[in-house]
């Protein structure tokens, strides 16, 4: 089969396409005709040689769809149309291929209505908002700020506390055509940086920006709030007012998606809220 794979970690020009022999179905395991593969910052970290786990030669792709071909069973029958995530690409290879051979649980059926394409990029996204969610103590009710309104984890944390009842689903960016764009697309919270504050108020951050947008971020908690730290796109570096987390009684923690317990997982993946809120296309 064709696949796209590292021969070694050296910036995107490691990427070759290879031959490689067609994955055997062995037990848990189901085969899938790739139809599609996401692309997520994990793939850029790889590449860069800055994730001392990850072994060359290594085919990438953290998450993907495809079609079922062998190893289903009953609850994913050959022919039944696929996303998921895990592992892959990390410690053993990924979607960046014509076959692959993927974990049960690691599956979840697409719903109807929602492409190959957008079913590719959706699992890590909802499966990092929905966890990040809950981890914090999500109750419908609460006010939830996601920095970052052109991230998929920023839309995915803004779209799954809204369909769960937030009070507000507020969203950020410091680009103001993003914050036209994304309030034309159904983001009607969203702060434009480049005119405004981040103002107060929020019970719980989910921040995948870090650098000075964390930093702000921890000044917008409420009293008793918590800020989740996830991802770092805009610096690994931030600069914190401690007095933001001791007068206003606040937490930080942090968030790594492959470091949760396999019930967490499955928790996230069967939850009812989660397939009609992935099935509303609100990119930025």
């Amino acid at each position: 089969m064709r696949a796209m794979r590292a021969e070694k970690f050296s910036g995107y020009e490691g990427l070759k396409l290879v031959d490689l022999p067609k994955p055997a179905v062995s037990d848990g395991k189901v085969l899938l005709r790739m139809t599609a593969a996401g692309v997520t910052p994990l793939e850029h970290t790889i590449l860069s040689g800055q994730f001392p786990f990850a072994k060359a030669p290594l085919v990438l792709g953290n998450e993907g769809a495809g079609v079922v071909e062998e190893g289903g069973g009953t609850d994913f029958p050959v022919g039944a149309r696929v996303m998921f995530t895990g592992p892959y690409d990390v410690f053993e290879d990924g979607a960046y291929g014509e076959w692959l051979a993927v974990r049960k649980e690691s599956l979840c059926l697409v719903p109807e209505g929602v492409g190959d394409v957008s079913a590719a990029g959706i699992p890590v996204a909802y499966l990092t908002a929905q966890m990040a969610l809950t981890l914090a103590g999500f109750q419908a009710g609460k006010t939830v700020l996601a920095p970052a309104i052109g991230g998929s984890v920023g839309n995915a944390v803004t779209q799954l506390a809204r369909a769960l009842g937030a009070k507000r689903a507020i969203a950020s960016t410091t680009n103001h055509a993003k914050a036209e764009q994304a309030k034309a697309l159904g983001f009607h919270e969203v702060i434009d940086l480049s005119c405004e504050k981040l103002g107060d108020g929020a019970d719980m951050v989910i921040d995948g920006v870090g650098g000075a947008v964390l930093s702000e971020a921890l000044g917008a908690l409420a009293l008793g709030g918590s800020l989740t730290t996830l991802g770092y796109a805009a610096s690994r570096k931030a600069t914190i007012d401690v007095t933001n987390l001791i007068w206003q009684r606040a937490s930080i923690q942090s968030f790594i998606l492959f470091a949760q317990p396999q019930a967490a997982w499955a928790d996230a993946l069967f939850r009812e809220e989660f397939a009609p809120s992935a099935t509303h296309d609100h990119s930025s």
